[in-house]
């Protein structure tokens, strides 16, 4: 569905095949890098079945699909740049393939915004930065296999390093008076969230 999804985006800009093709096969290559455990192709998947449930309330699908397939095109563990090299390649593509600058700056911005996870003014991007977090409120099941992803994508830091900065990440999202900024979302997933939160600290 993912790559469906992605090339029935592109043919409302292009009918280059051949770049349509290159462009997809980058997507993938990237999010099947063997150094990361949870920043994958199936995070995409599931972020967009969370998009589909609310598509409605989005104003600007075309441009929430291409912040979806973009937001983490670039993943270094190592790294803090990670969303504004991926905004910039992100921006590049679209470029590429003669996406309008409005749409390019309102995806470049979707993907900064998922650095910080804060409210926005804009509408969508509070829609995606939710669904981005979503995983912290699925079942303790699914939950605990993310949080051991994650740690795996850290796996070079010895726990003594990692512990101390996971618990600040934790803790940030439960000082939150909303983890979840749209209501349907909040909804969904803010009780179970915050239960799941605590209990990894107490892991820790």
């Amino acid at each position: 569905m993912l790559k469906e999804t992605f090339i029935g985006l592109l043919t409302n800009y292009t009918d280059n095949d051949s770049l349509t093709n290159e462009l997809w096969t980058e997507i993938e290559k990237n999010y099947l890098n063997k150094k990361r455990h949870y920043h994958t192709l199936h995070h995409l998947d599931s972020l967009l079945a969370q998009l589909i449930d609310v598509k409605e309330e989005i104003q600007n699908w075309n441009t929430i699909l291409f912040t979806l397939y973009y937001h983490d095109i670039i993943y270094n563990s190592l790294k803090s740049d990670n969303e504004e090299k991926s905004a910039e390649l992100a921006k590049k593509r679209m470029k590429q393939i003669s996406v309008s600058i409005d749409t390019i700056e309102l995806c470049k911005n979707q993907i900064l915004e998922t650095k910080s996870h804060i409210k926005s003014t804009d509408s969508d991007t509070n829609y995606f930065t939710d669904a981005d977090l979503s995983v912290l409120g699925q079942s303790w099941e699914t939950y605990s296999l993310y949080y051991k992803n994650v740690r795996n994508e850290y796996s070079i830091y010895p726990d003594l390093v990692y512990n101390p900065g996971r618990k600040k990440v934790l803790n940030h999202f439960l000082s939150m008076d909303r983890i979840f900024k749209t209501d349907f979302f909040y909804n969904k997933f803010e009780a179970q969230a915050k239960q799941n939160l605590q209990k990894e600290i107490e892991l820790l």
